[in-house]
């Protein structure tokens, strides 16, 4: 399947073309069609699925058709959790509709209110917002809903977490009764299908990644750490493997503040971006990150949702979070659209509990690769129900008068150790430190460029 085989019109397959997109991901086929129909839409996405393109294309197309908005109304209202996200969204949505006589804005708190009061006075077709911003725009009279068509709820079950339930049911309120609704989860848990029953109307149901996946192309294992050593280590691995560009994650506004200040000291460019900064100031810090002037972004959860970086090679857990399926939105952050990622923890024995629950949900080994060096004084048992994988035999060489497919082509018969040159062994519950001292595999620096990022 195709992009050309969606129902999407010339200027709108015109501009994916020029993305560098072809073939859709799984939530795009699935999605762009049931929102073509006029359905609702009750889909469930992890990040890095390319659902963004799977409304905002639908959306366009719908739009493209229809009357121009009035001043001060909205033809379409995006609502997400963050004002990162709130952003990529925008962007995307200009990037896809640069070919269309269509118009679009986003809205969002920690900016002055008085120029996106402006921009709203000419009418948008296309209007993404936080609920907060949205709702202190609205009060100031300067958005109205009477022209409104669609509304997304993008990312639903982050809303939710970050108590915007409230607001949500308040710019429910102000909304007309007659419109389409989409809303996109990573999960279809309770509370989001409560919030559903109010909201969307004999809907079409699309789940394309399980609560508990990862990418497969996301490579993943841990370092035994005490506490105390954990940024000498992070230092250790920047510079020992000379990583250019690399997401951290840690609990707190604060540690994220602390690692910040470290790893400078160390001589290592980085940046904090969390909910203390300005909006200039993250905006900064993540244009910095992707132009390689800062080498180590460093990222409290919330924050860090909407960052999408093509072919980031990989993200480091500082600190695991409190949350497990926090964990799998971590590491979705590399290893997206197909391409190659390492998702590396830092875990220390106050982090037990949280590495059990994380493999548990996941039912994913992470194999315990102590660096040599930083060895901890605890060992880190394999969690109960979770197996490491079992090493696979190494072939035997072949007997006087044995042929076999690669000897008839005048290979050489596998080396007994072949599968230990260079690669990372069988997870034990503590690795040997010499055995894989040198033996990361260097995650890939580029890879080609494929549609689900979209």
């Amino acid at each position: 399947m195709s992009f050309t085989d969606l129902g999407l019109s010339a200027p709108i397959l015109k501009a994916v073309a020029e993305k560098g997109y072809d073939t859709p991901s799984a939530i795009q086929a699935q999605a762009i069609p049931a929102v073509l129909s006029g359905r609702d839409v009750m889909a469930a996405a992890q990040t890095g699925t390319g659902k963004t393109a799977g409304f905002t294309l639908p959306i366009l197309e719908k739009l493209s058709q229809g009357p121009r908005p009035r001043a001060n109304q909205a033809r379409t209202l995006i609502l997400t959790p963050t004002r990162e996200l709130a952003a990529q969204i925008a962007e995307n949505v200009e990037v896809y509709s640069k070919h269309l006589n269509l118009t679009s804005t986003v809205v969002f708190g920690g900016v002055k209110i008085n120029p996106q009061m402006a921009r709203l006075r000419r009418g948008v077709d296309i209007l993404v917002a936080t609920p907060g911003r949205l709702l202190d725009l609205y009060n100031q009279n300067a958005i109205r809903f009477h022209q409104l068509e669609i509304l997304v709820l993008d990312e639903a079950d982050r809303m939710l977490d970050m108590g915007f339930l409230r607001d949500i049911r308040k710019v429910l309120a102000v909304l007309p009764r007659k419109r389409q609704n989409l809303l996109f989860s990573a999960t279809f848990s309770d509370d989001i299908r409560q919030l559903a029953k109010g909201l969307i109307n004999d809907p079409v149901e699309i789940s394309v990644t399980p609560r508990n996946a990862a990418a497969k192309s996301v490579e993943q294992w841990m370092h035994p750490v005490d506490k105390k050593k954990k940024p000498l280590l992070l230092t250790h691995l920047i510079k020992e493997h000379d990583w250019k560009q690399v997401l951290v994650f840690t609990k707190t506004k604060h540690g994220a503040n602390k690692l910040t200040k470290h790893l400078e000291e160390q001589g290592i460019n980085a940046a904090a971006i969390h909910g203390n900064k300005s909006q200039s100031a993250r905006t900064k810090a993540l244009a910095n990150f992707k132009s390689g002037e800062v080498r180590a972004l460093i990222a409290t959860d919330i924050a860090a949702r909407g960052i999408d970086i093509e072919q980031l090679p990989q993200v480091v857990n500082f600190e695991l979070p409190n949350v497990p399926e926090d964990y799998v939105h971590r590491i979705g952050r590399t290893g997206r659209a197909g391409a190659e990622g390492t998702a590396i923890s830092l875990v220390c024995q106050d982090e037990m509990k949280e590495l059990v629950a994380i493999e548990q949900l996941t039912q994913k080994h992470l194999e315990r690769v102590v660096v040599d060096g930083f060895a901890p004084m605890d060992s880190f048992p394999t969690t109960p129900g979770i197996r490491p994988p079992k090493a696979k035999k190494p072939k035997k060489e072949h007997q006087d008068g044995q042929r076999s497919a690669e000897n008839s082509r005048g290979h050489k018969p596998a080396s007994k150790n072949r599968r230990h040159t260079g690669q990372r062994s069988a997870a034990a519950p503590v690795a040997n430190p010499s055995a894989n001292k040198g033996n990361r595999r260097r995650p890939a620096s580029s890879t080609p460029k494929s549609n689900s990022n979209a």
